[in-house]
């Protein structure tokens, strides 16, 4: 370091916060990852994210950026470098509500965003959990409870206005920088920092929200049943499934949001979900959208719940992938298995439209261990899955490496990807590695 930090540079006077002050604490870490930065700058305005990344260059510290949410993937924080902390940046505002255009702010959490939107009647599906922020998951993919009739968040995502490595701040839009709009729509996080978006929004107040038991024998024909429905329901209906071991027997936790208030079109919907085996249904009821992402998901990110995630999507679950799931779910390790449903309109976007490429898969499986077992653990576990799997999504992947990459960005899109990840970072101030992956290069 050239120059010390505790003297700020102009515009960033009391928004340094380095370990000797008490706010370090609760700023230094996501919710998976303890974090030890030189220092963390909690940037209120684009000005001072240009401010911050000045600082970063001149002191050649790594750059981390985090928009105050659970940063499962741990690339929200470093060890000896600068975070850059948007969680002070949280506004929404409603620019047209005929258009249901909405701007949101980067350092905004969803339950903040479904909260300001819902006097409004509006809602943007945004992750299954109100403690999400806003920029690490509008700017990677956005697989939320409203998935299958919203699609992706990025699919949108109409502009981000953006700070680059070396400072500028743009607007990228479909008339102007349409480059940059589109690389921030699935890669975002290579190109440069998003500040803030403008999203539409849907018509929706109240969901149907079912929570249903599921026991999953041996082979796995619960699962493929689970995927069989999925493929023909309407898309209205998403799904999110956890698996756990009671002893031998696997059970499959389904959580079920119907994107409706009609009672009839919610039974509808739900019906073919109880007939997939041996299924108990815990809950059903119509509830606001707000109680889905509510606020009371908000807490500070301490590293209080360490763990290690990988992923990958499937086409379908067929009878050797379900055995997998199976095989994963029960093994001698503790491995949380879970499962989120697609399809639906995330289908119907264009692969080369965004840099997120993958519209014909049909669910993401998600695995994570947690300690005492780590990531070798995890890794045992999804060997067998591993060969069933086609394509990743960045933001459940905790040890990022040219083999992640690959799978999140294949072919063409990566190709694309990389060229305007050179063109807006030449000097790679955004694509250094997460504490994680730092750690696991010393192993």
């Amino acid at each position: 370091m050239t120059t010390s930090l505790s003297t700020a540079p102009a515009g960033l006077t009391g928004k340094i916060v380095t370990p000797d002050d008490r706010r370090y604490a609760l700023l230094r870490s996501t919710y998976t990852t303890t974090g030890h930065p030189a220092a963390v700058v909690l940037a209120e305005s684009a000005d001072d994210v240009a401010a911050a990344l000045r600082l970063a260059r001149e002191q050649k510290l790594p750059v981390a950026v985090r928009s105050g949410g659970h940063g499962l993937s741990g690339s929200g924080t470093n060890n000896g470098g600068l975070v850059i902390d948007l969680s002070t940046m949280r506004r929404v505002d409603v620019l047209d509500r005929d258009a249901r255009l909405v701007r949101v702010e980067a350092g905004a959490r969803w339950a903040q965003v479904a909260q300001a939107l819902a006097p409004h009647g509006l809602a943007i599906s945004s992750g299954d959990h109100g403690n999400v922020g806003v920029g690490g998951l509008a700017t990677a993919g956005g697989i939320g409870w409203l998935v299958r009739r919203y699609g992706l968040t990025i699919d949108h995502v109409r502009a981000v206005e953006v700070v680059l490595p070396d400072g500028a701040q743009v607007r990228a839009d479909a008339a102007t920088e349409p480059d940059l709009l589109w690389v921030m729509r699935g890669a975002g996080a290579g190109a440069g920092i998003a500040v803030a978006f403008e999203i539409e929004a849907i018509e929706l107040r109240n969901v149907g929200f079912v929570q249903l038991v599921a026991r999953v024998d041996q082979d796995g024909e619960t699962l493929q049943r689970w995927g069989d429905v999925m493929a023909q329901a309407p898309r209205e209906l998403s799904t999110a499934v956890m698996m756990a071991s009671q002893g031998t027997t696997p059970l499959a936790f389904i959580t079920a949001v119907v994107a409706s208030n009609r009672p009839d079109t919610i039974r509808q919907a739900i019906q073919p979900l109880a007939n997939i085996g041996d299924v108990t249904v815990q809950q059903a009821l119509i509830m606001p959208y707000t109680d889905l992402v509510s606020p009371a998901h908000l807490h500070p990110n301490t590293g209080q719940m360490p763990s290690t995630t990988t992923n990958g999507l499937l086409t379908a679950i067929t009878p050797d992938a379900a055995r997998a799931l199976v095989a994963a779910a029960t093994g001698p390790d503790q491995v949380l298995v879970q499962m989120r449903s697609l399809g639906g309109a995330v289908n119907d976007m264009a692969p080369a439209a965004t840099a997120y490429a993958h519209r014909h898969q049909k669910a993401l499986v998600i695995a994570s261990a947690f300690p005492p077992h780590g990531r070798h653990a995890l890794q045992t576990a999804w060997d067998a899955l591993a060969p069933h799997v086609d394509g990743a999504y960045v933001n459940f992947e905790s040890n990022p490496d040219q083999k992640t990459f690959a799978r999140a960005y294949p072919g063409p899109t990566g190709s694309r990807v990389g060229q305007l990840w050179r063109r807006y970072d030449p000097d790679r101030m955004l694509r250094r590695l997460p504490v994680r992956a730092q750690e696991s290069t010393k192993e």
